[in-house]
């Protein structure tokens, strides 16, 4: 059995969940009807980090919101998939792009949505907040709830490996 460690040394695509990951869940919306939403410094702290390694860094998420396509553009995140009903076969598509395997994959998830990759991820990480049947499932669970720095954790986990990795 490998190691959490293991796992993360092998990782070059981390996935991620919007709602309830990258944000705590909740949907916002103004008086106009726009939807907004709040995401933490921390992550992105973390996933420029990432970035700057190599790791590529992609976004799949159920719902479309312009609010996630400027935060992801600030970031440098360029493989963002918004409004996907069928999560596995977008990451199938980037994989073919990115000529990487599932062997490569790190996603963070928080619900049902998300545990068609989690079956094929190398690491599978549920946020804290998430829902059991994604815990059960997970390879690992982060302290730190979705929208408050689990990303961050995530970004320092593959991070701890591949430097050990390469000491």
């Amino acid at each position: 059995m490998d190691t959490l460690l293991e796992r993360a040394n092998d990782i070059r695509l981390l996935v991620l969940d919007v709602d309830g990951v990258l944000t705590d869940g909740r949907l916002i919306f103004s008086a106009r009807g726009e939807e907004q939403k709040c995401f933490h410094v921390r992550d992105g702290a973390g996933i420029v980090q990432l970035l700057k390694t190599g790791v590529q860094i992609a976004v799949i998420s159920g719902r479309q919101s312009k609010a996630v396509d400027r935060r992801m553009n600030e970031l440098g995140i360029t493989w963002v998939r918004q409004g996907i009903s069928d999560k596995l076969a977008a990451l199938r598509e980037l994989l073919d792009i990115l000529a990487l395997g599932p062997q490569g994959v790190a996603s963070v998830g928080d619900d049902s949505a998300d545990l068609p990759i989690f079956e094929v991820a190398r690491l599978a990480i549920a946020v804290a907040d998430a829902h059991p049947s994604v815990k059960s499932q997970a390879h690992f669970i982060t302290q730190a709830g979705g929208g408050q720095g689990a990303v961050r954790e995530v970004c320092d986990l593959i991070l701890e490996s591949q430097r050990r990795a390469s000491t």
